[in-house]
């Protein structure tokens, strides 16, 4: 498969991203909060974890589109549900431990309940598209970035009739709570996070 633009694989993820990451549910109580900081006010080391988060964001879309593109190709846009269901998760634990940090992916409007925003995000995750930073109590640098939706992805999350062929049937059966229809390209879907702890 031809590299992508940095800027496409991305929001590509949503494409039809359904499964549920782990990690997310798994996400610690945030006791203190953890204070927002703005992209002008990160420290050096901070920088550094950003790069980091970056990295590791970079590689589970590398990943989970390969997988993605293999299924649509091969079977249909239908089966890449169920490859979200099932991969996207393992895929987001394979890269978390490969990068030694947490990451997934959350909503305004969620598809898997699975994918609930950790507690330092869950304020944010309404808010504007641009790109989040929190600083966690113990030197953790917690980040959003937004995932936009791109053209095809009306195929599992745009209106009713622009839905591909089965896939309603496909999310009723599987999420039947599912809010992540009704997208148009250009619009957030929802966001990337990522914890990095602080550097030893």
């Amino acid at each position: 498969m031809p590299a992508l633009p940095r800027l496409l694989i991305v929001p590509l993820l949503w494409a039809v991203a359904c499964g549920g990451d782990p990690s997310a549910a798994e996400a610690a109580p945030t006791t203190p909060p953890w204070p927002q900081l703005a992209a002008a006010a990160l420290a050096p080391a901070q920088q550094a974890q950003l790069a980091k988060a970056d990295q590791a964001r970079g590689a589970l879309a590398q990943r989970l589109l390969a997988e993605l593109s293999k299924a649509i190709d091969t079977h249909g846009t239908r089966s890449a549900i169920s490859v979200c269901k099932v991969r996207a998760p393992e895929l987001a634990t394979e890269v978390a431990a490969e990068h030694g940090l947490r990451l997934g992916r959350t909503s305004h409007r969620l598809r898997s309940r699975d994918n609930r925003p950790p507690g330092w995000a869950k304020a944010a995750v309404d808010g504007d598209d641009a790109p989040k930073f929190f600083a966690g109590p113990a030197g953790e640098l917690g980040v959003l970035q937004p995932i936009l939706l791109q053209p095809m992805c009306v195929q599992c999350h745009g209106q009713p009739d622009q839905l591909a062929e089965g896939v309603s049937e496909a999310l009723l059966r599987l999420y039947p709570d599912d809010r992540a229809t009704g997208f148009a390209p250009g619009q957030r879907r929802g966001w990337f996070w990522i914890e990095v702890p602080k550097a030893p």
